[in-house]
């Protein structure tokens, strides 16, 4: 038996620029890591490459400018709100310095006590003691201010976000979590939520809006030049320089399935090949839920479809081995396994059937981090196996 299950290693890539053949420093990278490190590719390794450097070998770069031109196209009226955007700054800031050059009434509709990945405003505790109802009830940033004070900064940034972006374009900040209420202000929206966006929409249109787009409709193809997403427009993206954002990147499936094809005509290895962006986790602390993309992974290889088909060991030793021998039941344990049926749906228990891509996106997004550690590539081995193997 092998002493060593599932390995994660950040693999260090030279820096990557916009032009660089991404798939060709990936392949190099893995394959120079393992020679200098000594260590063995397997079939069904996985390597992840993260968004960030995919799009940014594809150039996908738009302007502040060039939002406000989409925006100008989408409400040629100039007014304009925009609902339920998060309250970050790498995230949101250059989009919303965009839609506000884009407009000359901007209204702003922020979800509380949070925004839809944990950002809070304030707390619920706050909620309970000022007798708001978050349901149902419309405050304006007054009676918000009346309420709550300046509790609103974030735990860890310390950023007040209702003034920062009040200050585009002199916003008028609105709070509720009906989304449908920003109509008693215009009827020209654009839904910035993320992945509640589809049921936003539809229920503003249900309900007589005049126009309505998503982030997902702005960019989602070139204006002036910019790049762009067909799928996710400016989801996804994050802030570049000051009047520049980074979109998330197009066209990954031929990315991955080209690398895979490239490792094992130099390897004989089946790998398996993703591209991640946010992991699919929650911060104990903050509150915070790490999700701000759209997906976690645009893009896989066709062995990375499907959830865990997993056996819950503690479960096996606690009700179906018991008084026998450790031999006798590690055998029936490992026989168990190999035995285990395709759906394990009555013995899976605690075994949450999420897809390989977010459990692997997550694992990938917390080994290569954010920052400086320059590892955009990681390889993951072992991921497959098990106990019997």
């Amino acid at each position: 038996m092998r002493a060593i299950g599932t390995v994660a290693r950040g693999i260090r890539t030279p820096l990557i620029k916009p032009g660089d053949n991404v798939g060709q420093i990936v392949i190099d990278s893995v394959l120079s890591a393992a020679k200098h490190e000594n260590f063995e590719l397997h079939d069904r390794d996985v390597i992840g490459i993260t968004e960030a450097v995919v799009a940014r070998a594809q150039g996908n770069f738009a302007s502040c400018e060039q939002i406000s031109e989409d925006i100008r196209n989408k409400f040629p009226d100039g007014t304009l709100a925009v609902t339920f955007p998060i309250l970050s700054r790498n995230r949101f800031s250059n989009i919303l310095k965009g839609i506000a050059q884009g407009c000359s009434k901007l209204y702003i509709l922020l979800s509380y006590p949070s925004d839809e990945v944990g950002n809070h405003l304030i707390s619920w505790d706050s909620i309970d003691r000022a007798g708001i109802n978050p349901y149902t009830d419309v405050l304006t940033e007054e009676t918000f201010r009346e309420l709550f004070g300046h509790e609103t900064k974030h735990v860890f940034t310390q950023m007040d976000y209702i003034e920062y972006y009040k200050s585009f374009n002199k916003a008028e900040i609105i709070f509720s979590n009906d989304v449908r209420k920003i109509l008693g202000f215009t009827g020209n929206v654009l839904c910035c939520d993320i992945h509640s966006r589809f049921r936003s929409k539809r229920l503003l249109k249900e309900a007589g809006a005049n126009i309505v787009f998503g982030l997902d409709d702005v960019l989602s193809s070139p204006v002036n030049g910019s790049g762009y997403n067909e799928q996710f427009g400016l989801l996804g993206s994050n802030k570049s320089t000051e009047d520049t954002l980074k979109l998330y990147p197009r066209d990954c499936e031929p990315i991955v399935h080209d690398i895979a094809h490239r490792i094992k005509e130099a390897t004989g290895k089946q790998i398996e090949v993703m591209i991640y962006g946010d992991g699919a986790f929650k911060d104990p602390v903050g509150k915070i839920w790490e999700l701000a993309d759209p997906v976690v992974s645009p893009a896989f290889t066709e062995g990375l479809v499907g959830t865990p088909n997993e056996l819950k060991l503690k479960f096996l030793l606690d009700n179906e081995f018991v008084g026998r021998s450790d031999e006798e039941v590690e055998k029936e344990v490992r026989l168990a396994i190999k035995s285990k049926s395709a759906d394990l749906e009555d013995k899976a228990l605690g075994t949450t059937p999420r897809q390989y891509t977010d459990l692997l996106g997550s694992l990938c997004d917390l080994i290569s981090g954010s920052g400086d550690k320059g590892t955009p590539v990681v390889l993951v081995q072992g991921y497959f196996d098990n106990f019997a193997t």
